[in-house]
């Protein structure tokens, strides 16, 4: 599958140099600068309810212009609004933790970033304010959502409720050393997850250093990108009522066939099964490996620090696998926790933070593809091929979770991170391919059982 022809990343762009910073300030995007026709974000209300700062935690990326954009323009915010604010910026492999240590410690933030499926255990639970008022407002301001992003957080899936307003679509695209691979003859990306560990062998032999395959097995969100390898072999976590935990099956072992070879040859990086969540990152742009899985952030990083590498980056799908391709999409939310007060003022903060004159930009130094049509012709998404390809992939990848259904159950057991678990188990305990499936059965039924 060539850069070319992948339906994720079809369009031609020209390569643009990345903001590297506030566009002129975060006062730019006070609640005075909005354009004519565009939603005007509503002010904080007069009296604010809560005591103490309005406190913010924003999902720290692999993008310090991005982070500080997040940070400058809530604290703008507040300045302009009479309304003290406090952003901390937390890890997102971080934020499950965090977030849980803060329930239970009756210490939650007033506001906070957050995935699906961390999104889908608070809400269950009665931990998120319903903000359906303002993510109906925003979406008819700008063009509507996302057919896919809309679908992805249905309030029957978030126990009646909008969970939270999406500001960005995450997603995987492959990333490859095209210069190296031109090296061997190899001009197209790897259509298949065989075909990947294949080129990476080659690509690995001809460039002494290298490792081929840059891809976590590490207890990290990153690493749950192998579940939609396991996928696209045929293996599911779960039935087709998403009640009962199938994950031990023969699809499963010919995907755990294909990890545990590529991991004896070589190809994954010593430490992948220990990384942080930025172990990937940190390998591909140190140049110490062929291919990784990545939403954006590392290309963002690269057109920066490291031109070269930029020109020589090519992108594509994830790989497909001999039953399906899987390639699923994420939005990211902002939500708020039902100990919030002053929820009005947060819904105030929320809808600014929505604001085309402040995503514009955002997203040119971020890793987010749009969730609103009306974001579909920003600069970021016609001019930056990756961010081009994390729009098309909002546009043609597949539901979360799909094939399996994502429900509770499904986002507890990949919090649990439980598929990259058991490869570890094979490659790092020495156990058989048959007993760490069994385990990983064995832990998928106690976490689907306390959702029957």
């Amino acid at each position: 599958m060539s850069h070319s022809s992948s339906p994720f990343l079809r369009r031609r762009r020209t390569r643009r140099q990345v903001v590297g910073g506030l566009a002129g300030g975060a006062a730019a995007f006070t609640a005075g600068s909005m354009l004519p026709g565009t939603l005007l974000a509503r002010k904080a209300p007069a009296v604010i309810q809560a005591s103490g700062p309005l406190t913010y935690w924003g999902g720290l990326i692999f993008s310090d212009a991005a982070n500080e954009m997040l940070t400058d323009t809530i604290n703008q915010w507040g300045s302009d609004n009479g309304v003290e604010t406090e952003v901390v910026m937390i890890n997102q492999n971080e934020t499950n933790q965090r977030v849980s240590a803060a329930v239970e410690a009756g210490t939650m933030p007033r506001a906070l970033d957050m995935g699906l499926d961390l999104a889908l255990l608070l809400s269950t639970s009665g931990q998120l304010q319903d903000v359906s008022d303002i993510y109906d407002t925003i979406g008819a301001a700008q063009g509507g959502w996302h057919e896919s992003v809309d679908g992805a957080v249905a309030p029957e899936k978030f126990n009646g409720i909008r969970a939270g307003v999406p500001f960005g679509a995450g997603g995987n695209v492959l990333f490859r050393r095209q210069d190296i691979l031109d090296e061997i003859g190899v001009t197209e990306a790897p259509a298949t997850w065989q075909e990947l560990s294949d080129v990476a062998a080659q690509a690995q032999e001809g460039a002494p250093g290298v490792y081929g395959l840059g891809l976590a097995l590490s207890n990290v969100g990153d690493a749950n990108l192998m579940v939609s390898a396991l996928q696209s072999y045929g293996g599911r976590i779960a039935d087709d009522e998403g009640v009962t935990c199938t994950i031990s099956s023969p699809e499963t072992m010919a995907f755990l066939e294909w990890v545990n070879a590529a991991w004896e040859a070589g190809l994954f990086p010593p430490g992948a099964t220990t990384w942080d969540g930025a172990g990937d990152n940190t390998a591909y742009l140190s140049g110490q490996a062929v291919f990784i899985a990545n939403t954006g952030s590392v290309s963002i990083a690269a057109q920066t620090d490291d031109p070269e590498l930029f020109e020589a980056t090519a992108y594509s799908a994830l790989p497909a696998g001999p039953v399906m391709q899987v390639a699923p999409i994420g939005p990211n939310l902002r939500a708020i926790p039902t100990s919030t007060e002053d929820v009005d003022t947060v819904k105030a903060l929320l809808e600014f933070l929505a604001q085309p004159e402040f995503l514009g930009e955002y997203y040119k130094v971020a890793i987010y593809g749009p969730v609103l049509q009306g974001q579909d012709e920003m600069e970021a998404f016609t001019s930056t091929p990756v961010l081009g390809g994390l729009r098309d992939l909002v546009l043609n990848g597949t539901a979360p979770g799909a094939p399996d259904v994502s429900n509770t159950a499904y986002a507890d057991f990949n919090s649990n991170f439980t598929v990259p678990k058991m490869i570890q188990r094979i490659v790092v305990d020495g156990m058989s391919l048959e007993e760490a499936m069994a385990e990983a059965q064995t832990s998928g039924e106690t976490i689907y059982a306390k959702y029957g």
